[in-house]
C-alpha cells in the first residue's frame, strides 16, 4: 500500500479557503467527512481567537447550509455543517482512495494523508487535478502492515535466529545452529534469513519522515 501525504492548495471559489486566508492564524480541523450525491457533511473544530468572527463568516457563506454548533469554548468552536462545494470528498469519492482524518487546514491550504494502492493513488492525483486542486507531494512511502511484512515461513526463521541468539552482540549461536534447529540446510536458511531482514530495513526506512519523493505523483507511480 502506498501512503501519500500532500499540502493542497485550495480554488479561491472555495469557502474554505476564503475563510481560511481571511482568518490565516486559525486552524480548521475537519474530524468527521461524509460525502453525498450532490452535497457533502463535515464535523470541524477551528482553533483561533476570532472563532465568533469565524462562525459568523461560515454562517453567512452560501456554500454552506445546515450549519450547527456542537461545541464551544473562548478559542475553540466544534461545528457540524453540510457544504455543497466538497471538492475533496469527491475526489477521495470518485478515486475510490481513503483521506485520513483529522485534515488540517490553515492559511487556504490543508495537508491530508492517503493511502491505497498505486493505481488508486494516481486516480486520486487525476481526480484533485479534475476538481481544480493544486497539490505538492510530501512523500510516497509504502506502508507494510506488520502482519504482512513477513511470509510465516520468513518469521518462523526470524524468531528461531532471535530465540537462539544469534543477533546478540556477541553472538550467541552461528547460522549453522540456526538451521540445524529448524531442521533445514545452512544456506537455505541464509538467503530465508537475509530477504526477511531486507524486507524489515526497507520497511523502516520507507517509514522514515523524511524520506520524499524526488520525483513527482504520477512518474513516480508510473515506476510501480
Amino acid at each position: 500500500m502506498a501512503h501519500a501525504t500532500l499540502t493542497l492548495t485550495l480554488p479561491e471559489e472555495l469557502w474554505i479557503q476564503q475563510v481560511s486566508t481571511q482568518f490565516p492564524e486559525a486552524t480548521f480541523r475537519v474530524l468527521a467527512a461524509v460525502p453525498g450525491t450532490d452535497s457533502g457533511f463535515a464535523l470541524v473544530r477551528i482553533a483561533s481567537t476570532a472563532v465568533s468572527e469565524i462562525v459568523d463568516a461560515m454562517d453567512d457563506h452560501s456554500q454552506l447550509t445546515d450549519c450547527s454548533l456542537v461545541q464551544w469554548d473562548d478559542d475553540e468552536a466544534t461545528i457540524h455543517f453540510e457544504t455543497t462545494a466538497p471538492l475533496l470528498l469527491f475526489s477521495s469519492r470518485e478515486s475510490g482512495m481513503p483521506i485520513e482524518l483529522p485534515v488540517e487546514i490553515e492559511d487556504g491550504q490543508a495537508t491530508i494523508d492517503a493511502i491505497g494502492s498505486r493505481e488508486r493513488l494516481s486516480a486520486f492525483a487525476d481526480q484533485l487535478e479534475y476538481f481544480g486542486l493544486e497539490y505538492r507531494i510530501e512523500h510516497v512511502r509504502e506502508r507494510f502492515h506488520e502482519q504482512h511484512l513477513l511470509s510465516d515461513r520468513q518469521r518462523e526463521v526470524l524468531v528461531t535466529a532471535v530465540d537462539a541468539g544469534y543477533y546478540d552482540t556477541p553472538r550467541c549461536c552461528s547460522l549453522t545452529d540456526v538451521a540445524t534447529r529448524l531442521g533445514i540446510a545452512k544456506s537455505t536458511c541464509s538467503e530465508i534469513l537475509h530477504r526477511a531482514e531486507g524486507r524489515i530495513v526497507k520497511g523502516f526506512v520507507n517509514e522514515l519522515p523524511d524520506v520524499a519523493t524526488e520525483d513527482g505523483l504520477e512518474e513516480r507511480l508510473a515506476k510501480a
